[in-house]
C-alpha cells in the first residue's frame, strides 16, 4: 500500500511559459475562449494544492511571457498540473523555456538567529506586486570551508537583508532535484529596494563563492485571467 501521509516539506516549481507566435494569429474569439479555459484550470488547481500564483513576464524577458509559482505535496501533483495545462487549447501553444524545481527546507544558517525558520517548510507568499527569481549555485569551495566560517559570512549576508524590510526572501533548495542548488524568489512592492539590496550583497565576502545566479526573472503578479490577457 502506498504511503499517503502528507510530507512536511513542499515541492516547489517555478514554471516559465512562452506563447508561440502562431497564437497571436488566431481569431479573437478563439484566443478568448482558450484564455478562459486555462484561467479556470489554474483557479481550480488553487483548491487542490497548497499554493499556486500567476505572474506576467511580458516586457520583462524576451524568452518568457508568464510564470506559474506552485507549491505541492508531491512530484505527482506538479506533473499532473503541467499535464493538464498542456492539454488545454492554449497549452498547445505554450513552450516552457525555463522551469526550476525545488523543495522547502529549514536554513542551517538562520535557525539559530530566527526561531520562525521552522515555518519555512511551507511557502507562505505575501501580496507584493513583484517577484524577482533566479537559480543559484555556489562554488564547491564554499562547502569545504568550516561551518563556523560560513556562518560568519552568512551572518553578514543576513544582516544586510534585514536592512531592506520591504523585500521578502523565499529560498528553496534544489540539491539533487534540478541543475541549480537553490532557487531564490524575492517579493516586494519596491523594485528599487530590491536593486539596492542586490548591489549591497555583491560587497559581502560570501559573494566570492557564487558560481552562478542567472538567469534573473522580473515578474508582475496578477490574477490568472489578467496574466493570460497579457499574452495578446
Amino acid at each position: 500500500m502506498s504511503d499517503e501521509r502528507p510530507h512536511p516539506r513542499q515541492m516547489v516549481r517555478y514554471a516559465f511559459y512562452r506563447a508561440d507566435p502562431a497564437w497571436r494569429g488566431l481569431a479573437d474569439e478563439e484566443r478568448a475562449a482558450a484564455r478562459k479555459e486555462l484561467a479556470e484550470l489554474i483557479v481550480d488547481w488553487r483548491e487542490r494544492i497548497p499554493m499556486l500564483r500567476a505572474y506576467s513576464t511580458v516586457g520583462m524577458r524576451g524568452d518568457a511571457d508568464m510564470m506559474l509559482w506552485s507549491a505541492a505535496k508531491t512530484l505527482e501533483e506538479i506533473r499532473d498540473l503541467e499535464t493538464q495545462i498542456r492539454s488545454t487549447a492554449l497549452g498547445r501553444y505554450l513552450d516552457t523555456p525555463h522551469s526550476f524545481l525545488a523543495m522547502t527546507k529549514r536554513s542551517q544558517y538562520e535557525d539559530r538567529l530566527d526561531p520562525t525558520t521552522r515555518e519555512k517548510l511551507q511557502v507562505k507568499p505575501g501580496r507584493a506586486k513583484y517577484l524577482f527569481i533566479y537559480p543559484f549555485v555556489k562554488t564547491r569551495g564554499w562547502y569545504l570551508l568550516p561551518f563556523e566560517e560560513r556562518q560568519k559570512m552568512m551572518d553578514a549576508h543576513i544582516e544586510i537583508g534585514h536592512r531592506y524590510p520591504t523585500v521578502k526572501l523565499n529560498t528553496t533548495y534544489s540539491f539533487g532535484l534540478d541543475d541549480q542548488e537553490f532557487v531564490v524568489a524575492f517579493e516586494t512592492d519596491s523594485p528599487e529596494d530590491f536593486l539596492d539590496l542586490v548591489m549591497a550583497l555583491r560587497e559581502t565576502r560570501s559573494s566570492e563563492f557564487t558560481l552562478r545566479d542567472t538567469p534573473i526573472f522580473s515578474c508582475v503578479a496578477g490574477e490568472p485571467a489578467d496574466v493570460l490577457e497579457t499574452l495578446g
